[in-house]
Parts: structure tokens; C-alpha cells; sequence
């Protein structure tokens, strides 16, 4: 072969070798500096490391085995359920019970119905109600079949039918198998004074339920932070911050952190301090910080675009304000591009979350995601 010729090849393969080479790196950092702004709170907490699982979450939502809905001892709670037939390749079947969402969920829920031989009063169940439990439980009541399904501290009955519903996972975790166990022993002691049989479901199953909602959730539950610098590595006093977030629409909460609310009154995203300490009215008189941090929690508020959209704008004004810069986690600054790629995992997480029937900032989010 002419050596020229040779050479040449070599030459071009080595230049394709580099070119490759060179992207990979260039979209290895750009996937960097967006994976900056994420966070999980299952398992970790705001302001730990982040880690990007928008595409994960939309996976783990189209990978998922078909599974039936657990057993519901009541024919027509049932019958308002998906069937086997109808099963999706999800989880969690579609979201039933309503805008106000007081109907049983045995998706998310371990649930066990009572059907009184006499119509029982609220105050019958008062002793098993005020149990505590380590997940949320809620009592409800109808008054007859086909009717809707009230909480039972707010009306007097008299209740025909009564669903006791333990909440199997939220951010602290799954019910644990004496959890579980815990309120079956409630709910057995009130069927007992209300002198009627209940069926129990095994505490084992729900355990394994709980488990397996908690880790589908884990793949869904994002936290989208913004970090705001002072320029040059200065400092903002905290005067100086209360004053900006006040007039930007903020307001100071009891948790040491600003809430930005909307019209009304529900939280979109939160303003913390960068060095996590909290912001209160006696520590921002002294206090100064090398920054800010703006943190919107996906699942629970509606529409999580058209929110994050908002929060980028503001994010950027008060950058502008207390002259700061728009960083990743290496303080490096967010440009218009990777700002638009964290956009579209939050795209990504919200198709995520309504494709397994969890509507962004609804009544099952806010209890899965609490």
C-alpha cells in the first residue's frame, strides 16, 4: 500500500476518533451542569447531592409489569375500580374518588370496609380515629350505597358503610409490617364494638405493596433547585435579601424559609438560604450568605412547566437584583441552553407522574409525595 495513502487513513481515522471523542466529553459536562439542579427527597434531602432522574422516571412509568389493583371487600367500591381487563401497565390504576379525593384508594392505601348490621355515629369510631399511627389514616363514611364518601370528622352519620385507609408510603418511607399490623389491630378492636365482621388483608402483602409503591415513587419524587451566587464571591446581607424577596412576591414561612404562593394561596417553589441555615426575622438582621437557592418540588404542584417557567424568570431577576450569577453545583454559570434542558426534564417528570396516575399537585400526589 503507498505509504501516502496509508497515512492518510491513519490521519482521518485519528481525526474521527478525536471529533467523537470531543462531543462525548462536551455532552458528558453538559448533562453535568443540568443533573445540578435536581434533587430526590426519598432518601436523601433538599440540598444533598443531586442527582438528574427525569429520564429514569419515565422509564421506570413505560417499564413497568402489569399489575391488577389490590382486592376490595366491598362489590360496588370494586366495581368503580379498572378491572383486570383494564389494568394498566402501571402501579397505580386510574385516580378515582373525585376532585376532593375522599373515596378509598386501595392503590395507595391498605383499605378494609365496614358494614355495620345498625348504621354507626361518628362518635362510635372516636376511640379508634384518634390512634396514632406512623403513616396518615383516614376515616370514612357514606351513608348508603352509591352515595359519596365523606371524612367521618366531618359529619355526624349515621355511617351504613365505613372504610378505614392507612396510607402505604410517603417521603418517610413505606408502612412498615408492624405498621401495618398496628392498624389492623385498630380497625379489628372498632368492627368488634361495632358488632360486625371485617376481612382483614395479610400484613405481609400490604407490606410488600407498600414497598414496592415506595420505590416507584423514589424514581418520580424531583426537586428542581435554581442557585443564585453573589458575583465575585461576595456576600448578601440578610437585610438586604428579606427586602428583595419581599418585594419579588415572597413571604417569610415558619420553617426558615420564603414561600412563593399564588393567587390562592398554594405554594409553587420556595426561596432557602444557600448555606442551609434557616431565615428568620431575628437571624436575617445579621446574617450574610454567599447566595440562594430557588426549589420547586415537582409532584406536588399543578402544572410543573408552566411553574418552572415562572421560577426561571424570577430566578433571573433576582439575580439581577442582588447582583448574582445563575450557577451549577461547580459554580459554574447556567446558560439559556442548559436552563432549557433542565425545562425539559421537568417536562419529562410531569409526564412521568400523569402517565402513572398521579396528577401533578392532585390529592394523590400530596399524599404519596408528604
Amino acid at each position: 500500500m503507498n505509504p501516502l495513502f496509508l497515512g492518510l487513513v491513519i490521519a482521518g481515522v485519528a481525526l474521527v476518533a478525536a471529533v467523537l471523542v470531543y462531543n462525548w466529553m462536551q455532552e458528558r459536562r453538559a448533562r453535568r451542569r443540568v443533573a445540578a439542579a435536581f434533587t430526590h427527597p426519598r432518601g436523601g434531602r433538599p440540598g444533598a447531592e443531586p442527582s438528574l432522574r427525569g429520564d429514569a422516571a419515565l422509564e421506570a412509568t413505560q417499564s413497568v409489569a402489569v399489575e391488577e389493583a389490590p382486592a376490595v371487600e366491598d362489590e360496588e367500591l370494586a366495581g368503580e375500580l379498572p378491572t383486570a381487563d383494564e389494568a394498566l401497565p402501571r402501579p397505580l390504576a386510574a385516580a378515582h374518588g373525585g376532585r376532593d379525593g375522599t373515596m378509598p384508594d386501595p392503590d395507595i392505601e391498605c383499605v378494609v370496609l365496614l358494614h355495620p348490621a345498625v348504621a354507626a355515629a361518628t362518635a362510635a369510631l372516636e376511640g379508634a380515629a384518634a390512634q396514632r399511627s406512623a403513616k396518615p389514616v383516614r376515616w370514612l363514611g357514606r351513608r348508603g350505597a352509591g352515595l359519596p364518601w365523606q371524612a367521618l370528622e366531618q359529619a355526624p352519620g349515621p355511617w351504613q358503610e365505613i372504610a378505614a385507609c392507612l396510607l402505604l408510603a410517603d417521603r418517610s418511607g413505606a408502612a412498615s409490617r408492624s405498621d401495618i399490623e398496628a392498624f389492623l389491630h385498630t380497625v379489628a378492636a372498632a368492627a368488634a364494638k361495632l358488632s360486625t365482621a371485617c376481612a382483614l388483608p395479610d400484613a405481609l402483602d400490604e407490606a410488600a405493596r407498600a414497598e414496592e409503591l415506595d420505590r416507584f415513587c423514589a424514581d418520580l419524587d424531583v426537586q428542581i433547585g435554581l442557585t443564585i451566587l453573589k458575583a465575585d464571591l461576595g456576600q448578601i446581607a440578610g437585610t438586604r435579601l428579606r427586602g428583595v424577596a419581599e418585594a419579588a412576591g415572597f413571604r417569610l414561612d415558619s420553617g426558615g424559609q420564603f414561600e412563593y404562593l399564588d393567587e390562592v394561596g398554594k405554594l409553587l417553589w420556595r426561596l432557602q438560604n444557600y448555606k442551609q441555615e434557616p431565615l428568620t426575622v431575628e437571624t436575617l438582621r445579621l446574617l450574610t450568605t454567599p447566595g440562594i437557592v430557588l426549589l420547586i418540588d415537582v409532584p406536588r404542584v399543578a402544572d410543573p412547566v408552566r411553574v418552572f417557567d415562572q421560577m426561571r424568570l424570577v430566578a433571573k431577576r433576582l439575580a439581577q437584583t442582588l447582583e448574582g450569577v445563575l450557577v451549577d453545583d461547580n459554580r459554574r454559570p447556567l446558560d439559556d441552553a442548559a436552563l432549557l434542558s433542565i425545562r425539559d426534564q421537568v417536562q419529562a417528570t410531569a409526564a412521568a407522574l400523569r402517565a402513572a396516575h398521579i396528577e401533578p399537585g392532585g390529592t394523590r400526589a400530596l399524599r404519596l409525595f408528604g
